[in-house]
């Protein structure tokens, strides 16, 4: 039977989503708790990887487990075993040919930054921050010469494994409210530190 569950985590103090030899990451510690809650080795699909410190309220994940449990026992029974910065947020059988990485439309980012001459200290974990005044309108105009479908070579990491540099991205806005910048973008798919 195949498995889909939801995920949010505060990736601060993890090395990322995919499994690493040190045990320390998103995966690790969700199939770790599945596990737990079904009796027999569990191992997980990710909709896309995360880096250290990134934070998720929607990860989309996959198992496949020939042991039945009803979703509440994934998410209640899961979470009783997870630290406090992950919680699996809902769980439901799929079709065998679901898959959370290939059968993904689309994936959204936000990224949060606090523009103002003092840094914070309660959104440190979860902003950026820049004391310098800003450009939105700059920004804005930037952000539309990238959306639609192009070669973001220049803008992926120099160890990015994907196979083409081409992506679409769908939809990018910039928003602000009071000091803070939010900047939303979704694309198709997204290249290693593309963002």
């Amino acid at each position: 039977m195949r498995v889909a569950i939801g995920i949010s985590y505060e990736g601060s103090p993890f090395e990322g989503w995919q499994s690493q030899p040190s045990g320390n990451t998103v995966q690790d510690r969700v199939e770790k708790a599945l596990q737990a809650v079904a009796g027999v080795p569990v191992r997980i699909a990710g909709a896309g990887r995360t880096d250290t410190g990134v934070h998720a309220v929607g990860q989309v994940a996959h198992f496949d487990c020939d042991v039945e449990r009803p979703g509440s026992a994934w998410v209640r029974g899961g979470n009783s075993h997870l630290p406090p910065e992950i919680a699996v947020q809902w769980a439901m059988p799929v079709d065998q040919q679901f898959h959370a990485r290939f059968s993904a439309r689309a994936r959204s980012y936000r990224y949060v930054l606090y523009n103002h001459p003092v840094r914070p200290a309660l959104a440190s974990r979860h902003s950026g921050w820049f004391h310098l005044p800003l450009d939105i309108d700059a920004m804005r105009s930037g952000l539309d010469c990238l959306t639609g479908r192009h070669d973001f070579t220049s803008f992926r990491s120099s160890q990015c494994q994907a196979a083409s540099p081409i992506r679409t991205i769908e939809q990018g806005t910039i928003t602000c409210v009071g000091p803070y910048i939010f900047f939303d973008i979704t694309a198709d798919a997204f290249l290693h530190h593309m963002v």
